[in-house]
């Protein structure tokens, strides 16, 4: 998977721009952040993955999730690109979409059945 293939994946969702954060690609809701490529490492920044997930994730798939020193402490999982697919990341997409998108336009969204 590339950078590119997730800015489609996260299209699929409503209102999502591609924007920047911390000078590195990134997509957002609104200006929100959804998700951002960490170009030292090719990953994907993953919001909204509590520690015990976090953990989970890492043990058991180590060569696709990770993090390093700098996010310990921080509600986010590291996934490198080169290991994902689109079954694997949209879940961590719409889960986040769900957490920043307007209470409203998720209501919408999720009403027409198109997220899980």
């Amino acid at each position: 998977m590339t950078w590119d293939d997730v800015v489609v994946l996260g299209r699929n969702l409503p209102d999502v721009e591609v924007s920047t954060s911390f000078g590195t690609p990134a997509l957002k809701v609104r200006g929100k952040l959804l998700t951002r490529l960490r170009p030292e490492d090719d990953s994907l920044v993953l919001p909204d993955v509590p520690a015990e997930e976090r953990e989970m994730l890492i043990n058991a798939d180590p060569d696709t999730f990770h993090t390093t020193p700098h996010y310990e402490g921080y509600a986010i999982v590291l996934a490198r690109l080169s290991n994902l697919d689109a079954a694997r990341l949209m879940p961590f997409l719409e889960r986040r979409w769900r957490a920043v998108a307007p209470k409203r336009l998720a209501a919408t969204f999720i009403a027409r059945g198109v997220s899980s």
